[in-house]
């Protein structure tokens, strides 16, 4: 039997994953006094210290849960989905973890390259191929493929969170000099960090430059699922869904509200756009 387990990058809670049939360990999220786990914290209580002026971390689920998981499902082959490494060390504890267990064969952890939405997508894909008698190897190759068939785009609204939090390039750092525009973020090939892709001054525009490049480069149709994934942003996520949908009318546009975990990411306000095909 295939056991599929993962993190909260997937914004899954585990009561919502143990329905859907896998695991989804938090990760661990502190802003000032406030210690707790993804996806429980009270939203208003985090925005509130944000809003004084306290900027929150994250960091992987404790690697002792990794492993008591891991033991736990010891007769199973088990494939950990992990969020993209680099961008967080979910996927290196993960590692670590394996190496510490009987089961260690049994064992596959994946580097997603990603989080979110596509990493949402990737995970609920592999459960449904499991849940319909997919074996492992066959789960894995299609993995192989997603990964290489999905791309993510971030627009925060404050540059500090992500300079602060060292997920940039160095010339991606460079952009704190002009916090006034909005500054277009893409992953680097390896997933590792997030590099510059533009500059505008205006989400609407940022969002057209996205839109361009998934138009005429990407060229994406109905193949194709495009997430908008929002800090606390409804009115620009709706914004950018209207937008794709009317240069995209093809493509199934899915809207997500980051996690804690990711607002210490991206900041405050902040929206992605991501895509994966199916």
């Amino acid at each position: 039997m295939v056991q599929i387990i993962t993190d909260s990058s997937t914004l899954y809670t585990r009561e919502e994953a143990e329905k859907a049939g896998f695991v989804a360990l938090p990760l661990c999220v502190s802003i000032n006094d406030t210690h707790g786990r993804d996806l429980l914290m009270d939203m208003d209580h985090f925005y509130g210290e944000i809003a004084k002026g306290f900027h929150p971390q994250s960091s992987q689920p404790p690697v002792g849960e990794v492993i008591e998981t891991f033991e736990k499902y010891a007769d199973d082959d088990i494939i950990n989905i992990s969020m993209a490494d680099g961008l967080s060390g979910t996927y290196q504890s993960a590692c670590g973890a394996r190496e510490s267990v009987a089961n260690k064969d049994r064992v596959t952890v994946i580097n997603s390259k990603t989080l979110c939405g596509p990493h949402k997508y990737m995970v609920e894909k592999a459960q449904e191929m499991k849940d319909n008698g997919a074996t492992k190897e066959e789960i894995l190759s299609w993995l192989e493929y997603a990964i290489d068939h999905q791309e993510s785009f971030l627009i925060p609204q404050d540059f500090d969170f992500l300079r602060r939090g060292g997920r940039l390039t160095p010339m991606a750092a460079t952009l704190g000099s002009i916090l006034k525009l909005k500054p277009i973020m893409t992953q680097t090939p390896d997933g590792r960090q997030l590099d510059k892709f533009g500059v505008k001054r205006t989400m609407s525009s940022a969002f057209g430059v996205v839109i361009e490049h998934l138009v005429k480069v990407r060229k994406l149709d109905e193949r194709h699922i495009i997430y908008v994934s929002h800090a606390r942003t409804p009115k620009d996520a709706q914004k950018a869904v209207e937008m794709l949908n009317q240069a995209l009318p093809k493509c199934e546009v899915r809207v997500l509200e980051l996690s804690p975990a990711f607002v210490t990411q991206g900041g405050p306000f902040c929206v992605a756009i991501q895509w994966i095909e199916r």
